[in-house]
């Protein structure tokens, strides 16, 4: 059963007890790892044993996007204190007693998932859940669990928390959300919606677009992948040339990188070693085009008499971002290098910081 968060998670216990409700925990997880004390571990089952318990969770805590402990919650405490970043990156933290009576939730509740691990695990051993978040607990909307669920990335962590209050305190919001995608998870009088130049200072905003900004620090930013860059090259490109161009064209356009969910190509780059490793180090996939598919685009501004010689297309990077958008626009057309061109797309909405939706205001 897999549904509180993505990838495996750690089970730690230190007693005879723990180590019942840790191995009937993991087993319900598919893909849990199990970590007990050395005396505890049985044979040829798989498990972990430890003889000092810090440094090995010190050596794993990062590893595992989610971890529950049968123990204290005072020597949970003590033993992750020192790996604490911060709660955007920080993995999920669940603590159970070794009775099975309670799942405390005590780390990451909304974006790493640990509410909802604490769920999930107390389901698995008959206990409680407990979790203290003010949102869940006066069970309104968080706007960082909102941005998770619409794979949306958080650039300034540090303004859920005036989000947050402003919810939970019934203070309207000021919301940029162009795409739609956070506005249909908050309700309508918590509202204000309108262009960017309606972000006050000391007032929480929420701005979901992929155009950089000067925005009060009370303004979560939240960037969603919206934005393709189409690129040809010569054969035999460095990537680096490639990144600068791209990046440089990113900046200079005042797009966010965040937001920059592809690559996009014709077919017979799809071996390229340059654009592969740039898609690679991006962690963004590279999405290949046919050239009959390029060359049915039509409209594209800038069409190459010297690439529709060598590859049968009038373009390549400008084609391909449109094809990889959905309904989409080119908000940057073609930049080059010498070996290189980019161009970057967006997907359906043209983002504009004066547009106005007619709201409540």
């Amino acid at each position: 059963m897999r549904e509180a968060i993505d990838g495996p998670i750690a089970v730690w216990a230190i007693t005879p007890e723990g180590a019942r409700i840790a191995r009937t925990i993991a087993k319900s997880i598919e893909g849990s790892s199990l970590f007990l004390s050395e005396n505890l571990v049985a044979p040829n089952r798989g498990e972990t044993g430890f003889t000092h318990l810090k440094p090995v969770v010190e050596e794993h805590f990062f590893r595992f996007p989610g971890h529950v402990f049968i123990m204290a919650t005072g020597i949970v405490v003590r033993t992750i204190a020192g790996q604490l970043v911060h709660k955007i990156s920080d993995p999920a933290v669940v603590v159970c007693d070794d009775a099975g009576q309670f799942a405390i939730s005590l780390l990451s509740g909304h974006v790493g998932g640990a509410n909802d691990l604490s769920r999930q695990v107390a389901r698995i051993i008959g206990g409680t859940p407990v979790i203290t978040t003010a949102t869940d607990v006066n069970r309104l909307p968080a706007i960082d669990l909102i941005a998770k669920s619409q794979h949306l990335a958080i650039e300034n962590p540090d303004a859920i928390k005036s989000v947050n209050m402003a919810i939970l305190t019934g203070r309207p919001i000021i919301v940029h959300d162009p795409y739609g995608r956070i506005l249909p998870h908050l309700a309508e009088a918590d509202v204000c919606v309108g262009g960017a130049d309606r972000f006050e200072s000391d007032r929480a905003g929420v701005f979901v677009d992929h155009v950089c900004l000067d925005l009060p620090p009370e303004v979560l930013v939240l960037r969603p992948g919206s934005l393709v860059a189409g690129m040809g090259c010569n054969r035999g490109t460095e990537a680096e040339e490639m990144r600068e161009l791209l990046v440089r064209t990113l900046t200079d356009n005042g797009l966010s990188r965040s937001s920059l969910r592809a690559l996009a190509t014709v077919d017979v780059k799809a071996d390229e070693p340059g654009l592969l490793s740039l898609a690679a180090s991006m962690n963004i996939p590279l999405q290949i085009f046919k050239r009959n598919s390029l060359d049915q685009v039509k409209d594209v501004p800038n069409p190459s008499a010297m690439v529709e010689k060598h590859i049968g297309v009038k373009s390549v990077c400008e084609a391909a971002a449109l094809l990889a958008t959905h309904r989409g626009h080119l908000v940057v057309p073609k930049r080059k290098t010498a070996n290189a061109t980019v161009a970057i797309a967006a997907d359906g909405y043209t983002s504009s910081v004066s547009d106005r939706v007619d709201r409540t205001t």
